[in-house]
């Protein structure tokens, strides 16, 4: 909003319409419902996440997102599979 000499605000030329709004707020549902179905199609990524809250709710680091930053490092399977960050999915994928 812009000040008018007397005090009063005025329209803001910055502000949307409200056919923009409306352009907006669908463009926003779209994205979240593509989000949520690629999320649903990808378990590995549930699985990455799962192992990320287990290993900050056991470590609980004062400072998350250097916690998150190092975590997000590659790291080899405990497993043994070879795989980078696999999380165990080798474990899922022999029918563990």
């Amino acid at each position: 909003m812009t000040t008018l000499e007397d005090g009063q605000l005025g329209p803001d030329p910055g502000a949307l319409s409200p056919e923009q709004l409306e352009k907006l707020r669908d463009y926003k549902i779209q994205t979240r419902i593509a989000n949520e179905k690629y999320l649903r199609s990808h378990e590995e990524v549930e699985l990455l996440l799962r192992g990320f809250y287990r290993e900050m709710f056991l470590k609980r680091p004062e400072n998350i997102r250097e916690f998150a930053a190092g975590h997000l490092e590659v790291r080899v399977c405990c497993h043994q599979c070879g795989f980078p960050s696999c999380l165990g999915l080798c474990l899922l994928r022999k029918g563990f």
